[in-house]
């Protein structure tokens, strides 16, 4: 139940258009994430800097949501944000200090990918083949990224999950779209991604808006 006297539940800042379609994807299934349905009002945005802007002015972008929404999410890659050199959770706790001292404390949370969103697109799942035109293709997906390096066989994601991705769309002439991502956070199976930021969304969700 939100709290009275904030308008919506949630806004969500997101370096790039494809975490915004993946994350709106998968809020729209709090079944599978094991939560209650959430008012978000579509506050979702982009930060005009990307990722190094979630990095280090998330806390200016999201002051005009502080009293309006209960909570915030802030998600950027790691690879790109200008400070690659840094953890995950090096970078985190930046951003998460600096919301905390803008009055955020326990409502916001910050998510970083590392490397980047392409690693939680990889799983052993026949969707993904679907999504990204492999459905029916000789070899499969999987088995094509082994052929061509960017999969050890036993290995559930790519080590480079962005080129990996990059090389199969061109290898079936599919363009690069932020709607793929929304089908594969849509209909592939929320268990199925060990990725630990993903995993922290999910701990997040489940622990904000319970069922």
């Amino acid at each position: 139940m939100r709290m009275a006297g904030y308008e919506s539940d949630l806004v969500v800042l997101t370096a790039d258009k494809n975490m915004q379609f993946a994350i709106k994807g998968l809020l729209n299934r709090p079944q599978a994430l094991g939560i209650r349905p959430i008012s978000n009002g579509d506050n979702f945005y982009i930060h005009p800097e990307r990722d190094p802007g979630c990095l280090h002015h998330a806390d200016d972008f999201l002051r005009p949501f502080f009293m309006r929404i209960e909570h915030a999410i802030v998600m950027f890659d790691r690879e790109g944000c200008g400070k690659d050199q840094r953890t995950r959770a090096e970078l985190e706790e930046q951003v998460t200090s600096a919301l905390s001292r803008s009055g955020w404390e326990e409502r916001a949370a910050v998510i970083v990918i590392d490397p980047e969103l392409e690693n939680w697109v990889f799983s052993n799942s026949q969707e993904l083949d679907a999504a990204m035109g492999w459905k029916g293709n000789d070899p499969p997906l999987r088995k094509w990224l082994e052929d061509q390096g960017y999969l050890v066989p036993g290995q559930i994601k790519p080590s480079r999950p962005k080129e990996a991705m990059e090389a199969a769309l061109r290898r079936v002439r599919m363009p690069r779209s932020s709607s793929i991502y929304g089908t594969l956070a849509e209909k592939v199976s929320t268990s199925r991604c060990t990725d630990e930021a993903f995993q922290k969304l999910k701990a997040t969700l489940k622990a904000w808006f319970p069922r």
